[in-house]
């Protein structure tokens, strides 16, 4: 028999025996592999089909920062601004109000309470803002104009171009409403 050829069955089961060992460990880390890619596609596809949460928050927010002002009979939709003092201002909704007209571009009614200030220098005032003069004092105005003075934003009213026509230039009844 030559030594060289000499193949001992016992070394070749036991190689088998590794071998089959190591392609079974591939197999397992394998399976394990496209388990995680499957768990990880899965949980993809669950976030894409949910409403992202900063879109919820988005939509709540949206109801939250609306309001309503009612000049005579007609209605005009308008957005909190996101300041201490619009939260304050919506929390006393419903108001109705006398408001004095002032210097043909504003409405304005002192209010019995204190609203926070966090005034600011908008430099352009525009047609439909909603502002706080000191800490009392709530405008409308229904012209554009420049102005160097200081305001705390309570909001504005969409699609103003009728605010002027409706409001006139005298004092008018408005009211402010969440529905």
């Amino acid at each position: 028999m030559n030594k060289f050829f000499h193949i001992n069955t016992d070394n070749v089961n036991t190689l088998l025996l590794i071998a089959g060992h190591q392609k079974a460990q591939v197999l397992k880390q394998t399976f394990l592999s496209l388990l995680l890619l499957l768990t990880l596609a899965n949980s993809y596809a669950a976030q894409s089909t949910t409403k992202p949460t900063s879109t919820q928050q988005a939509s709540i927010n949206s109801e939250e920062s609306r309001m309503w002002i009612t000049i005579g009979e007609r209605r005009f939709a308008a957005t909190l601004a996101d300041t201490d003092a619009a939260r304050e201002f919506a929390a006393m909704l419903p108001l109705i109000l006398d408001m004095d007209d002032l210097n043909s571009n504003e409405k304005k009614f002192d209010l019995s309470n204190a609203l926070t200030k966090n005034t600011y220098q908008p430099g352009i005032i525009h047609n439909g803002d909603i502002m706080l003069w000191g800490s009392r004092t709530l405008v409308v105005f229904y012209k554009t104009f420049d102005t160097p003075y200081s305001y705390t934003r309570i909001g504005h009213i969409e699609n103003s171009d009728d605010l002027p026509r409706e409001l006139g230039h005298s004092n008018a009844i408005i009211r402010f409403s969440k529905d």
